[in-house]
């Protein structure tokens, strides 16, 4: 079963229903409103819809209300709520590890294991960079994302 469809299936045990290939006249790439989940008919690959569906039911997990207004504050609060825990749930932190141990060389490869788009990657990469400053510990790894990626085993 692919990420995706095991996204699905998640989405189907928390009752929510999935409208793929909708028409968005936002232009997003993916809203929810109450259970309903609307994936956008811009999206292309098995990928694309994995990530932005994570969010989704991240969205639908951690938000109150209408988010659509970003110039608020509490509504940006909201959104990167919602995504910090989509990158949680699809083990960037952990992924990155596992990229190391094969020799992964660039976003393109990384954002390959971990099957998720390199958009998506970079955001994930760019919220680490500000949630750890100084870098974290995962397992016996230290993860650092400044000035670059730079992953480290320690004993």
């Amino acid at each position: 079963m692919t990420e995706y469809e095991q996204l699905l299936q998640d989405a189907y045990d928390r009752d929510l229903f999935v409208h793929e290939d909708a028409f968005i006249e936002s232009g997003a790439d993916g809203m929810i409103y109450d259970t309903l989940i609307y994936l956008s008919d811009r999206l292309v690959s098995c990928r694309e819809k994995t990530c932005i569906l994570v969010e989704e039911i991240a969205h639908y997990d951690v938000n109150t209300g209408n988010i659509l207004d970003q110039t608020k504050a509490w509504n940006r609060q909201q959104e990167l709520k919602a995504r910090r825990l989509a990158f949680d749930r699809m083990s960037v932190l952990q992924g990155l590890i596992e990229s190391f141990k094969a020799g992964d060389r660039n976003l393109y490869e990384v954002a390959e294991r971990l099957n998720v788009t390199e958009p998506f990657l970079a955001e994930a990469l760019k919220d680490y960079r500000a949630r750890f400053p100084k870098g974290v510990q995962v397992d016996n790894f230290w993860i650092s994302f400044r000035p670059y990626l730079t992953i480290a085993e320690v004993e």
